[in-house]
This record gives C-alpha cells, structure tokens and sequence, in this order.
C-alpha cells in the first residue's frame, strides 16, 4: 500500500509540473503576440520587430518542451 501511494504522488506531482509549465508557456506566448500585434499595427516598424517575434516564439516553444521533459524526469528518474 505505501508503495502504491507514492507511485500516485508521483503521477500527481508530475501531472501538476506539466500543467503549470504548460500554463506558463501559453502565457508567455500570448505576452508576445500581443505585443506584436499592438506593435504591428504600425506598417513602418514591422520590420524591426521581426526578431521579438522570434525570441517570443522560441520563449514559449521552449517553455513547452521544458515542461515535457521535467515531467519525464519527474517520471522515470526520481
């Protein structure tokens, strides 16, 4: 029985780390669209803000696959 409790402690804890990184990526992906859409409605400054939409994108891309991976750590490593 002690054993089948902490195996669901450990399914739950990973499950709460998926989501609140996961929560933390959609976030940082709605900060930088949203400013680039207010930024871009400016014609003239669409070219300079080309580089901001990258480094938001690739900010919550790896928010994403930072959340996967601590979760397969979470799972199988401890």
């Amino acid at each position: 029985m002690e054993g089948d409790i902490a195996e669901l402690g450990k399914y739950i804890g990973v499950g709460l780390t998926a989501i609140g990184m996961g929560g933390a990526a959609i976030g940082v992906g709605n900060v930088a669209g949203s400013y680039l859409s207010g930024a871009l409605r400016n014609p003239s400054a669409a070219a300079s803000q080309t580089a901001t939409l990258f480094i938001g994108m690739a900010f919550a891309e790896a928010l994403g696959i930072f959340s996967f991976l601590v979760a397969l750590l979470l799972m199988f490593a401890v």
